[in-house]
């Protein structure tokens, strides 16, 4: 079946069913060592997955590694711009679930970015971010252990499709050319908006389908959370851009209140069975009154439908939701995407589930990486109904290649979004405590030695910050 990768004689295949995994004991699980220092992370995190795996189950359990080539590797092993070739593709597809190292992007090839293409060739559409902090990691910020947070991130839509033209194109003059002479004059919202004729033109799909089914996986991962951190927050940009980013706010809202009705209570929703609660005897303008600002301000026919937004509310859910019940139910919100980056910042211990378009999820998810210790500490995983890839979410760093210094963490914490992902709660709790006490031991590779106070002199290579966390295990 395969040009240059061997099948292993032992283990079995991961199955899916309703976009779930079902794990045998001894799964196979292809691995993508990575470009640059994934020479050095990926035996460090391997070295920690096997050992994790085997304390937690004593023989019991076991992954059994297939080795499979992506990036600069790849041409190695391939030739010339086979950064991606189909071996890697075909074995990915047959198991199920893999796991990578940092990969290059390519130069002078046809793929833009391995990483992309990855998620969009298997329909990785939730882009699966944690970002925690581990006491005595260094932080530039004052209460980095305030932010506990969970980025699920649109992977396939928004601008990351694509679909653009450069400036001076044949088709993208064309394109703007309609855009200014008839579709544009033809929608009277724009009014007599126009595209400067020299510019670079590009699409930004937002569809409902792809909207709802990331927010229905993290409205399912909200609910397997301890109680006082259910809840999932719909990140836009939609009081610009009202009919994707506005939309993706909407089809998330419609989800949650149709498909888990019985389980979520939005915001809004949360308010009005508050006012009633507090007082049982409150109109339905007062209700309206204290969940709208500015509702003395606003016309009749405004206030008309913020009432009735009250009575439906109060018809539809007060039996099933009211007198309290919607404290234990998970809680819907949204936010405007630049708010809430101050607001991990200012109030990070208010949110859970960040729930957000493929840009806006970018940006975000690097930024609460830093509060907590940078991308050396922060995980990924991308994740699909039949396929799921756990990823390190840094760069290759080649200058450091084959030096054993860099840190692994974040490729060793992938890997235990894997294990989780497998069901195998047990191994990643030991990969959790070793980390953590290995990093409050001060058992830590260069990039955090140097920016601890005092400084770690010397630091740990990469193989003997897996072996400390290793080692943690029995504490």
């Amino acid at each position: 079946m395969y040009e240059k990768i061997t099948q292993p004689p032992t283990g079995a295949y991961i199955t899916f069913k309703n976009g779930e995994p079902i794990v045998p004991n001894n799964p196979i699980i292809p691995f993508i060592r990575g470009d640059g220092t994934g020479i050095d992370l990926w035996p460090a995190a391997q070295t920690v997955i096997d050992a994790a795996v085997k304390a937690a189950y004593g023989g019991q359990r076991e992954i059994v590694w297939l080795k499979v080539y992506a990036g600069d590797e790849a041409c190695d092993e391939y030739g010339t711009y086979q950064y991606l070739p189909e071996d890697t593709l075909k074995a990915i597809k047959e198991y199920g679930v893999a796991i990578k190292g940092p990969l290059t992007t390519p130069i002078g090839g046809g793929i833009r970015s391995l990483n992309v293409a990855l998620r969009q060739i298997f329909d990785l559409y939730a882009c699966v971010r944690p970002c925690r902090y581990y006491p005595g990691t260094p932080s530039p910020h004052k209460s980095p252990e305030k932010l506990d947070v969970i980025i699920y991130r649109e992977n396939t839509e928004d601008i990351y499709l694509g679909i653009e033209w450069r400036q001076g194109s044949e088709v993208g003059d064309r394109l703007i050319k309609l855009l200014n002479e008839e579709l544009i004059p033809a929608t009277p919202e724009h009014g007599k908006k126009q595209i400067p004729l020299d510019s670079g033109i590009g699409i930004k799909p937002i569809s409902k389908t792809g909207s709802q089914r990331l927010v229905r996986r993290a409205i399912k991962h909200a609910l397997r959370l301890p109680k006082e951190k259910q809840m999932v927050t719909l990140v836009h940009k939609g009081n610009i851009m009202k009919y994707t980013e506005g939309a993706f706010r909407d089809w998330g809202y419609e989800l949650a209140t149709s498909e888990f009705r019985a389980e979520c209570i939005t915001e809004r929703e949360s308010w009005i069975l508050g006012n009633q609660e507090r007082n049982p005897a409150i109109s339905l303008e007062d209700n309206a009154r204290q969940i709208e600002p500015g509702y003395d301000a606003l016309t009749s026919e405004k206030k008309a439908q913020i009432c009735q937004e009250v009575e439906n509310v109060l018809t539809a859910i007060g039996e099933s939701h009211g007198k309290g019940q919607w404290k234990e139910k998970v809680m819907v919100n949204d936010r405007i995407a630049d708010s809430i980056f101050q607001q991990i910042q200012t109030r990070p211990d208010e949110y859970s589930i960040l729930a957000t378009m493929n840009l806006n999820g970018d940006y975000l998810s690097d930024a609460a990486a830093a509060i907590v210790g940078g991308l050396g500490m922060g995980p990924g995983a991308n994740i699909g109904d039949e396929c799921a890839i756990f990823e390190a979410t840094h760069g290759t760093a080649p200058k450091h290649a084959g030096l054993d210094r860099v840190n692994p963490g974040s490729l060793i914490l992938s890997g235990v979004m894997m294990l989780e992902y497998l069901g195998w709660q047990e191994a990643a709790d030991l990969i959790t405590k070793g980390i953590a006490a290995a990093i409050s031991n001060r058992e830590v590779t260069y990039d955090l030695a140097r920016l601890m106070e005092p400084p770690v002199e010397p630091p740990l290579k990469c193989s003997e910050f897996a072996n400390a966390i290793i080692q943690h295990f029995d504490d």
